[in-house]
Order: C-alpha cells, then structure tokens, then sequence
C-alpha cells in the first residue's frame, strides 16, 4: 500500500526525531518505509542543498531561491518518492511543498499563485495523505536550532539568519494552511514530551493508512 506522509515545522522542533520513531513503528507493523528530506535526498539535490543553506550566499534573491528549492524537490520526486509510491511503498519526508507557501509564500511575501504554478509541476501534482506540523514558537525553535548548532548536532543556515518577523510570518502561514485542510493536516505541540508526540502522530497515521488502504483496494477492484 502506497502513503506519502510530510513533516513540517521549525527547525529545532523535533521533526528528525519524530521521522524516525514513526519508522520504527511502521516496520514493527511489516511496512515498506522510505525515509527522505528536503532540500536534498538525491545526490543533485544535496548539492543545490549547500547552495540554499550556505550563510555566505547573501546576495541570493528570493525568486532564485524558490527556484532552487524547486529543482531540488522535482528531482526528489521523480527520482526517489514517486518509484517508491509505485512499489506500494510508505515515503516519510521531512519538508515538501508546504515549505514553499510557508518561506517563501507567507514569510518571503511571493506570489502564492505563481508559487503554486512553480510547486505543481515540479511535484506533478503529487500532494501528501498525511502532512504532521510540529508547532513551536518562534523564539523556542531558533533556540533549539542555535543550541544544536553549538554542539554539532545541527547547522545554523542562511534561513535561520532571517529576522524574527520573518519567522513568525511563517509559523502564522503554517498555521493558516493546516486551518484551511484540516482533513489533511495535524498539528501537534511540539514542546510536549517525545513519546507524547510520537503516540498523537502514529494514531493519526493508523486512521489514514486505514482510510488509503481502503480506497485503495476499492480502485483496486474497479480496474479489475
């Protein structure tokens, strides 16, 4: 059975961590899991990676950069997420689309409709079952991150340089989104304990990987 489940927040918000508890229980329960991440998951993605992330590049506009996330997102997609979904395979990603309208869409100010042309044909229209959001304030998520980077645990990016407007636009965008299709997403508090988290995430999963396998049986049995 097939299932594409996105993560999304704030860096610092625990999204690693969550991705890989949720792997460990859908392998208990027999499933085919991939786990992956934007930007980045493929060897030309994790090059434009460095290009986005790096503190030095300064001079970067923000129509080049939605490009550049783009381009890594469509090779993602077709060279990695979509085979899997072919196999019947659950993908685990952390970040997708959603990141866009969040960063550049809500936080940068682009133009969502220009923004939505740019996501739908670099995806092919692929869109999420399940997208979990781990919310966090601002303030709390540069925190962790900066902590992190202090002990080698993460990298302080050239996102993270951005004012703290900037990130409050984003949390309120990311916000507004999963108001606006709450069918799709779940929001969870991303400063409760771990296993609290992680128990809220697979609940959620369990009902829709219920829901999928059904529909998809039912599609299943008109093609025969």
């Amino acid at each position: 059975m097939s299932l594409f489940v996105t993560f999304e927040g704030p860096d610092g918000s625990g999204k690693s961590t969550q991705i890989n508890l949720v792997v460990e229980h859908l392998s208990r329960l027999g499933y085919r899991v991939l786990c992956t991440r934007e930007p980045g998951g493929t060897a030309i993605g994790n090059q434009i990676r460095q290009v986005l992330h790096d503190v030095s590049n300064t001079e970067m506009s923000a129509r080049a950069e939605i490009l550049l996330y783009s381009a890594s997102r469509a090779q993602l997609v077709e060279q990695v997420i979509l085979p899997h979904l072919a196999q019947g395979g659950i993908v685990l990603c952390d970040r997708y689309a959603d990141s866009t309208y969040a960063y550049q869409g809500y936080g940068r100010q682009l133009d969502f409709e220009t923004l939505r042309m740019i996501t739908h044909f670099a995806t092919q229209g692929l869109t999420p079952n399940l997208t979990v959001y781990l919310d966090l304030p601002v303030e709390e998520g540069l925190r962790r991150k900066s902590a992190a980077n202090v002990t080698g645990e993460g990298e302080w990016n050239r996102m993270d340089r951005l004012e703290l407007a900037f990130h409050q636009r984003v949390r309120a965008g990311y916000l507004e989104m999963a108001q606006k299709e709450p069918g799709r997403w779940l929001i969870v508090d991303a400063s409760a304990p771990v296993d609290q988290i992680n128990q809220i995430i697979c609940q959620r999963l369990e009902q829709v990987l219920a829901v999928t396998s059904k529909q998809q049986s039912v599609a299943s049995t008109k093609i025969l």
